[in-house]
């Protein structure tokens, strides 16, 4: 019995972190203020694939959570350019 239990709890582990999304963690230039950061933001979690977009001004990154791993780069960026910042170096994270 405790066996079973066992094998059912790694199986949802393991769906779980199969069905995780992506992070991708971008460099932003040209943030100065907490109303940049609130643009870019509020801009990233309109996006569909977008899960949480957090903001950093005082690193000037920008680490995105995807629904999935269908994270559209381009679109990203266009959003980061839309907003009136730079996106730099684009970089996929391994979160575990």
């Amino acid at each position: 019995m405790m066996y079973k239990i066992l094998l059912l709890l790694f199986a949802g582990l393991l769906a779980a972190q199969a069905n995780a999304g992506e992070v991708v963690e971008i460099d932003v230039h040209g943030m100065t203020c907490g109303f940049c950061v609130d643009a870019v933001q509020r801009n990233l979690r309109k996006l569909p694939d977008v899960e949480k977009a957090e903001v950093s001004l005082k690193l000037k990154k920008v680490r995105i959570h995807a629904k999935d791993n269908g994270l559209d780069i381009d679109r990203v960026r266009k959003t980061i350019l839309d907003a009136g910042f730079t996106p730099i170096d684009v970089k996929r994270v391994d979160e575990q």
